[in-house]
């Protein structure tokens, strides 16, 4: 006779046994991720100094945000999107041009490469300490410096860093050049795995160069790998600002020259300690790196992956 109780008995405890395995990681993503970012959203709503009470103030925050903070209208917002317009797309196109091109140099040679090239985001920091910011010091024994004088490009020392003109260009550069990034890797692990049949076979359907190649089978051969590295590159730069304080030694950067979203978080958040309106301007960044990630996918993803 058919039991129903003793049917249904089995899925019950599946069910009881995989929340007994998912439950560590439910615990520590509902601590530290799902409670800080409720807290958090309920904080941007408030007038908040990190010693008195919070202070319910409602939309303030968001208000103040885009009709009171001239310095975010005028000068973050312009710099974030000019930076990450330039170094986004340009730092994405050399990680997959550098990925290509160790695809064609002889095995034995490909790791020393690969090392070589992804050691400066690795080394970021030091570097910048002693090699950019020295290089692009103020007084007459700053690399560019020294060697301009030399030319006799210029009679005195310029100090670069301070310079509103020169400071973005030198945040541009100083990030590409550090950006061959865990992208870097995801792009050249996507190129590898490609079957080298489809290349045979791409001759054969008369692909006669090398473009020709990364265009019809490269690029369609590794989707996922380009789309990972598309969201990081881009999600990167937008949430970058390290760069130029650590260049100019000061935050805000002078005459906000260089101050990026990332800049403007910091200073209400640990100079002025107006920790509500920081964290509001928390989720403005937020809401714009989701708005990127659904372009990206739209160009990149599968509709499945939407």
């Amino acid at each position: 006779m058919f039991n129903r109780k003793k049917a249904i008995k089995g899925p019950k405890e599946d069910n009881l046994l995989a929340y007994l395995f998912i439950g560590p990681y439910l615990i520590l993503f509902v601590i530290f991720i799902l409670l800080p970012v409720l807290m958090a959203a309920a904080l941007a709503f408030t007038d908040f100094n990190s010693i008195e009470r919070p202070r319910f103030i409602g939309f303030d925050n968001f208000i103040q945000m885009f009709s009171g903070d001239i310095v975010l209208v005028r000068h973050v917002i312009p710099n974030t999107l000019r930076f990450a317009l330039i170094v986004g797309p340009i730092g994405y196109a050399l990680q997959f041009l550098m990925a290509w091109l160790i695809l064609k140099i002889p095995r034995i040679l490909r790791r020393g490469y690969t090392m070589a090239i992804y050691s400066s985001s690795l080394t970021g920091g030091a570097m910048m300490a002693v090699v950019w910011v020295v290089a692009f010091s103020g007084d007459r024994y700053g690399y560019l410096n020294n060697f301009l004088i030399w030319l006799g490009a210029i009679t005195g020392p310029l100090d670069w860093t301070q310079r509103e003109t020169s400071l973005m260009v030198i945040m541009i550069f100083v990030t590409l050049w550090s950006s061959m990034g865990i992208g870097f890797l995801s792009l050249q692990a996507g190129m590898f795995s490609v079957d080298p049949q489809l290349y045979e076979a791409g001759v054969i359907d008369g692909i006669s160069n090398g473009i020709q190649e990364v265009w019809y089978i490269t690029i369609p051969a590794m989707k996922p790998q380009m789309l990972f590295a598309a969201v990081m590159a881009m999600v990167g730069t937008l949430r970058a600002g390290g760069i130029g304080v650590e260049l100019s030694g000061m935050n805000p950067t002078p005459r906000y020259a260089g101050q990026l979203f990332q800049n403007h978080i910091d200073d209400f958040g640990f100079i002025r300690m107006e920790l509500g309106y920081a964290t509001a301007l928390t989720f403005a960044m937020l809401a714009t790196m989701l708005v990127v990630n659904r372009v990206v996918f739209k160009l990149l993803g599968k509709k499945e992956d939407e």
